[in-house]
Formats: structure tokens, C-alpha cells, sequence
């Protein structure tokens, strides 16, 4: 069996994540603590404990669901004896799940990964003024229609497909008053629903280039590393292994679409029949939809982690 190990993006946090990993791991607390050092503020406590308006600003947000990701890895590598490099043959990340992904695969350190994306949801979150942007789901919609319905709906504005998730599942992003044109397109070109997301900003469209400028410095900086085992990149849907065109990658990823239905197809092609998800429970069914005859697993608790350690 080839395996990639995978890692969620923004909207899998939630108040009380990585607690009780921490509570039963020695290794998942000094993951929670070198993130807290490297960042200068206790994210540990405001994931353990909230508030939850707090651990969902983008800021915030990117660098928790990284730390719980990591915790989970560090529980199953350290305590389980059963190591990324030995067992994965891919590693791929939604959105900033790129960033836990390279982590994972030794291609950034931890601290410095948190310390990144603590930069990245900072300059997300001031790309736009806050009112200014919108997402929305287009359920029942694939790519093409959807990009169409984006298409005719800028009028002039910004609005593109900003990931395409799994057959049927498109978030489009951009200016508010487009992407509420959009959804109303889309619903004529067949799409079930248009729902606008509860997000603080548009990501994944060229309203981002600000972050992404501040993206391309920071990680001009940043010492990146050959992972040990391949990335599968968002936006380009292939395999990565050279730190120039990861760091390249990862700052066209800010504006760019996550290709993650492509990504996915992608690895199946590679010979991927299982897909292990670490940190949340969101990619999993998205890859049954569209790869249904791979298996796919998911690491949160202490009891996923020995059951999936059992049967390597």
C-alpha cells in the first residue's frame, strides 16, 4: 500500500482541540509548548480553553490547527514508534495544511512553521478591510460552471474559484457584492446551493496579493529544507521536492487555488490507496468522494492513534 499522510486547513478548529492528546502525551505537549515559546503567547491555553471568537481569527487559526496536526505526527512518531519517512510516501496539506505538511516531512521546523503561519493569517486578515470580501460554497457544482458563474459575476470585481474541494464542492471567493452575484449564477447553471462562508477575509483570489508579497519576503528568509518524502502542492496538483520551488509554491498558494480534488486524483494516480489525515476529520470524506476505493484514516484522539499504530 502507498500512503500520503495529509493535513487539514482553516475551518477544522474548534475550542477544546489537542486538549486531551496533551493530557494523555508527553510528546503532544512539547509540541503545544515550543509553539507557544516560538510564538510568545500561550495558543495552547486559547486552544484548550478558548474564547472561541479568539482561536477563530485567522491569525490564530492557522497556527493551532499546525499544532494539533503536529501533535498528533509527534504522538504516533515518538510514542509509536512509527515514522513519517518510513511510512508515507506523500505528504499534501488544504491550504495552510501545505505548511503542517513540510513540517511533517522535515522541509520547516516547528517553530519556525508556527511562526510563519502566525505571519501569513496576519497578513490574510489585512489584505482586505473586513466587510469587503466574501466566500461561498456552490454545492452540486464542478469546476467548470463554476469558475463560469465566477467569471460572469466580477463585473469588473475580483471573483475566481478559490478551492476546488471534491466533485460537487467549489468555494469561490472575491468581493462581497460578486460572490453573492455568483451564487445566484450558479444556482441558474445547476449548483444546489450558495452558501457564503463565516470567514474574516477572501482567501485563495488576487484580493490576497498583499499577503502573498508579505508571504515572498518572509520566506525568502526562511531556511527550507528537501522533505523526506515528496509534497503534492496545491497549486499545481504534482509533486514537489526542491526547497526553491516550495518556497516558490507556497507564495503562489496565497492567491492561488487549492487544487485539492486534482491533488488527491493525483496521488491515487501515484499509486496512493491511503490517505491518513492527522489533526481533524475533514479531508477524509472529500477524498472518498473522489477517490472512493482508497481508504482513508483519521488521527485526533490517543485511542485513533493506537488503533491506526496497531495495524502497521
Amino acid at each position: 500500500m502507498a500512503r500520503a499522510f495529509i493535513f487539514p486547513g482553516q475551518g477544522s478548529q474548534a475550542v477544546g482541540m489537542g486538549k486531551a492528546l496533551a493530557e494523555a502525551s508527553a510528546a503532544a505537549r512539547a509540541v503545544f509548548e515550543e509553539i507557544d515559546d516560538a510564538l510568545g503567547q500561550k495558543l495552547s491555553t486559547l486552544m484548550f480553553e478558548g474564547p472561541e471568537d479568539q482561536l477563530t481569527l485567522t491569525e490564530n487559526a492557522q497556527p493551532a490547527i499546525m499544532a494539533a496536526s503536529i501533535a498528533a505526527l509527534r504522538v504516533l512518531e515518538q510514542e509509536g514508534k512509527i515514522l513519517l519517512a518510513d511510512k508515507a510516501d506523500y505528504v499534501a496539506g488544504h491550504s495552510l495544511g501545505e505548511y503542517s505538511a513540510l513540517c511533517a516531512a522535515g522541509s520547516l521546523t516547528l517553530s519556525q512553521t508556527a511562526k510563519l503561519l502566525k505571519l501569513r493569517g496576519q497578513a490574510m486578515q489585512a489584505a482586505v478591510p473586513v466587510g469587503k470580501g466574501a466566500m461561498a460554497a456552490l454545492l452540486g457544482l464542478d469546476l467548470e460552471p463554476a469558475q463560469a458563474a465566477a467569471a460572469e459575476a466580477a463585473q469588473g470585481e475580483v471573483c475566481s474559484a478559490a478551492n476546488d474541494n471534491a466533485p460537487g464542492q467549489v468555494v469561490i471567493s472575491g468581493h462581497k457584492a460578486a460572490v453573492e452575484r455568483a451564487i445566484e449564477i450558479a444556482k441558474g447553471k445547476g449548483a444546489k446551493r450558495g452558501i457564503l462562508l463565516p470567514v474574516s477575509a477572501p482567501f485563495h483570489c488576487a484580493l490576497m496579493q498583499p499577503a502573498a508579497d508579505a508571504m515572498a519576503k518572509a520566506l525568502a528568509d526562511a531556511e527550507i529544507r528537501a522533505p523526506f518524502v515528496p509534497l503534492v502542492a496545491n497549486v499545481t496538483a504534482a509533486a514537489v521536492a526542491s526547497p526553491d520551488d516550495i518556497r516558490r509554491l507556497l507564495v503562489e498558494q496565497v492567491t492561488g487555488m487549492v487544487r485539492w480534488r486534482e491533488s488527491v486524483s493525483a496521488m491515487a494516480g501515484l499509486g496512493v490507496d491511503g490517505f491518513v489525515e492527522f489533526g481533524g476529520k475533514v479531508l477524509g470524506p472529500m477524498i472518498k468522494r473522489i477517490e472512493p476505493y482508497t481508504t482513508t484514516t483519521s488521527l485526533v484522539t490517543m485511542a485513533d492513534i493506537e488503533a491506526f499504530a496497531a495495524t502497521l
